[in-house]
C-alpha cells in the first residue's frame, strides 16, 4: 500500500490519503511550505520548511511522527529555507537558502554539518542521485549544478578540483522550477525545468545536454516515466504535457518537437507531479487544490483527492512498510523526548562543532537482518569505534576466523559491483548514441524538407 501525502502554500495543513483506497488516513496540521518544502525523511517521519514573512531573519523546519496531527519538533535555521530533500536512508536533511547557500544536517542529532555558497540567488530544488551519492540543485539564477557528496567533506578534494561541483548547467535563462535525476548515479540523466518554458535533459556522464524541449507554457513540475522511455510537464496552462526521452519522437504539430502528447482536468495550473512506486500511476497536483490520481497509459483518472485549503504545491509518494517504523536511537538527545516525541531533534542554527570533534560524522550502521533493512538503523562514528575496540580486545579465533569471512565476502561482492557498473556503462553509452545521433537525423531531414 502506497500513501499520498500533500501540502499547501497556505496553512492548509498536510493531507495523507491511502492511494489504493482513496481513504484519508490523517490530517496534519499548521503548514505552509513552499515548493519543494516537503518531505518525509527514511519513511519515518514528515519535514516541511515553512513561508514566512519574507522580512523574517531566520526560517523554520517542522517535524511530524506518522501517528500525531500537531508539529513535534520546531527547527530555526539561520535563514529561510525553501526546498528540502533528504537522502534514501534518512541520515541527512539538506536545505536551500534565499541566499544561494545549502545547508546539510545530520538527521540523529541534527548537527549541521556542512553549509556552502551553492548559487547567486535563492535555492528552488534539491534531489539525490538514486544511490545518494550526489546532490543536484536548482536556482533562481537559471544555473543547475551537480555535488558529490563524498567531495563535499573532503577538504583536500575539493583543494585539488577546479571547482568544488561535478557539473554546472547554466543553459536555463530563468528560474529552475523542477530537476528530477534517473537511474545511474554518475551514469544518469537528469531533467530540469523552467521559467523559461523550456524542460532540458542532461548527461552526467559527459556533462553535456543531450535535448532541449520547448512548451507552450511554463513548466512547473516534472515527473520521469520509471523506464526513463518519457517524462512528464505539468504545466502553467493546467496541461500534462508528455514528452520523449527516446531517440523516436517526431514533431507534433500541436504541442513541438519531442512533445507526444498532453492531457488535463485540471482548471488551474499544474505545481507538482509524483510517480507511483508501484502500478503505472501518475499523481498530480494543482493550484485548484485537488490531487489527482492518473493511469500513466491510458490518461483517465483513477481518483481525487481534495486538499482541506488553498492550493496544492508539494506531493510525496510513501509506501506504507514505513508507516510506523520509526526506532529510537540509544544515542538520541534526550531533549527531543521531553514531550514524549519519537522524532529526533531540532536541526541547529549554526555549525557549533569544534576542532576536537571534527572527525564525528553520522553514518549508516549495518542492518542485522533483512527485514530490518528499512529501519535505516543509526550509529555514529564513535559508537563503531567503541565496538571495534570491544571485538578486538576480546581476540578470539572466532572473531578472527569472522573477520576473514567478512574480508572475501567483501571482496567478492566488490567484484560483483564492477561488473554490473560496467554493463551500466556500456548500456548507458549506447543508449546515449543512440539518441544523438536520432536527434542530429531528425535535425538533417527537417532542412532536407
Amino acid at each position: 500500500m502506497e500513501l499520498v501525502v500533500a501540502s499547501s502554500s497556505i496553512d492548509g495543513g498536510i493531507g495523507c490519503w491511502n492511494l489504493q483506497t482513496g481513504a484519508e488516513q490523517l490530517r496534519y496540521k499548521s503548514c505552509a511550505s513552499p515548493p519543494h518544502g516537503l518531505v518525509c525523511v527514511g519513511g519515518r517521519f514528515i519535514a516541511s520548511s515553512q513561508l514566512r514573512d519574507t522580512s523574517a531573519s531566520s526560517g523554520s523546519v517542522l517535524y511530524w511522527s506518522w501517528s500525531k496531527p500537531q508539529v513535534e519538533v520546531k527547527s530555526f535555521p539561520a535563514e529561510q529555507i525553501k526546498p528540502l530533500a533528504a537522502n534514501r536512508e534518512g541520515t541527512y536533511v539538506v536545505g536551500g537558502g534565499s541566499s544561494g547557500s545549502i545547508y546539510l544536517w545530520e538527521v540523529v542529532s541534527g548537527r549541521l554539518l556542512k553549509k556552502w555558497h551553492a548559487h547567486y540567488r535563492a535555492v528552488t530544488c534539491l534531489v539525490f542521485s538514486d544511490d545518494d551519492s550526489l546532490l543536484i540543485s536548482g536556482s533562481e539564477d537559471g544555473g543547475v549544478k551537480v555535488w558529490s557528496l563524498l567531495m563535499t567533506f573532503d577538504a583536500y578534494s575539493i583543494q585539488q578540483a577546479s571547482t568544488p561541483y561535478m557539473h554546472s548547467f547554466s543553459e536555463h535563462t530563468l528560474c529552475v522550477t523542477d530537476v528530477v535525476a534517473g537511474y545511474g548515479s554518475v551514469n544518469a540523466i537528469i531533467v530540469s525545468a523552467s521559467h523559461d518554458r523550456t524542460c532540458k535533459v542532461w548527461s552526467l556522464s559527459k556533462g553535456k545536454l543531450l535535448r532541449n524541449v520547448v512548451f507552450p507554457s511554463i513548466i512547473n513540475a516534472i515527473a520521469l516515466d520509471p523506464g526513463e522511455r518519457v517524462f512528464y510537464a505539468g504545466g502553467r496552462d493546467g496541461k500534462i504535457y508528455v514528452a520523449a526521452l527516446s531517440a523516436e519522437s517526431t514533431f507534433n504539430n500541436s504541442y513541438g518537437l519531442h512533445i507526444i502528447g498532453a492531457f488535463s482536468n485540471h482548471s488551474n495550473a499544474v505545481t507538482c507531479l509524483a510517480y507511483g512506486t508501484t502500478g503505472n500511476l501518475l499523481i498530480s497536483g494543482s493550484e485548484d487544490g485537488m490531487v489527482r490520481v492518473w493511469d500513466a497509459r491510458t490518461h483517465n483518472i483513477v481518483r481525487m483527492f481534495k486538499h482541506a485549503k488553498g492550493p496544492v504545491n508539494n506531493i510525496l509518494v510513501v509506501r506504507q512498510q514505513f508507516y510506523n517504523n520509526f526506532h529510537i536511537n540509544p544515542n538520541m538527545q534526550v531533549s527531543s523526548r521531553r514531550h514524549g516525541s519519537l522524532l529526533p531533534p531540532p536541526l541547529e542554527k549554526y555549525d557549533n562543532s569544534t576542532d576536537g570533534d571534527a572527525d564525528f560524522k553520522a553514518v549508516i550502521g549495518l542492518q542485522p537482518t533483512c527485514s530490518e533493512s528499512m529501519d535505516a538503523f543509526y550509529q555514529s562514528s564513535h559508537v563503531i569505534n567503541n565496538q571495534i575496540k570491544e571485538l578486538q580486545q576480546q581476540g578470539s579465533a572466532a572473531a578472527e576466523m569472522e573477520r576473514e569471512r567478512l574480508k572475501l565476502d567483501c571482496k567478492r561482492f566488490m567484484q560483483m559491483v564492477q561488473q554490473w557498473k560496467t554493463m551500466y556503462e556500456n548500456l548507458h553509452e549506447f543508449c546515449v548514441n543512440e539518441l544523438l545521433e536520432g536527434d542530429q537525423a531528425g535535425g538533417c531531414n527537417g532542412n532536407s524538407a
